[in-house]
């Protein structure tokens, strides 16, 4: 469980990387709509030796950002966090649901409390969230905030659920016969 809470905070670290290179190709748009054209007399030769147009703040910041997202797009983000969420589903429901059937199997019965509950709604917000990805790759911006924030809350029930976690097992030790 703790390697699949780690995992979720590297996925949602890609997704930021990801998310990172589209809204500076946004930055660097609007920063080009502010670009005043240089006029330039008709007919006139730029002369060997004349001193350089100085580089205006913005046009320093484009080509900054500019850098910035080759080198963000040389990471492979979208398909790594793609990749990484994908994994992340697949384990986390294979996790979820054999704890309750190893749980059932040792006990013969479910313990309702937080981690329960909180393993549930983990798992049906990596669901939920997965869900949205058509949308997302639609270009749909209300379906990429509603996967932040699912993510999020999705993270704040795992730390949350950790501590129980480890009640769980100090419990299990406690009622286990050693040879």
């Amino acid at each position: 469980m703790g390697g699949l809470c780690f995992y979720t905070l590297y996925a949602g670290y890609l997704g930021w990387q990801w998310r990172r290179v589209r809204t500076i190709q946004e930055e660097i748009n609007e920063l080009k709509k502010q670009v005043k054209p240089v006029p330039v007399a008709a007919g006139v030769d730029i002369q060997e030796g004349a001193a350089p147009t100085p580089v205006s703040p913005i046009e320093s910041k484009i080509k900054q950002l500019t850098e910035e997202r080759k080198e963000l797009i040389k990471g492979s983000y979208k398909d790594r966090h793609f990749n990484a969420g994908s994994i992340l589903l697949g384990f986390g429901v294979l996790e979820a649901v054999g704890g309750c059937v190893n749980t059932w199997f040792r006990t013969g019965k479910l313990f309702p409390g937080p981690h329960l509950f909180a393993g549930a709604g983990i798992t049906v917000l990596w669901a939920l969230a997965a869900a949205l990805v058509p949308a997302m790759q639609k270009g749909n911006e209300t379906a990429r905030s509603l996967h932040i924030a699912l993510n999020t809350l999705n993270v704040l029930l795992f730390i949350w659920q950790i501590p129980t976690g480890i009640n769980i097992i100090f419990s299990v030790f406690e009622f286990t016969k050693w040879p």
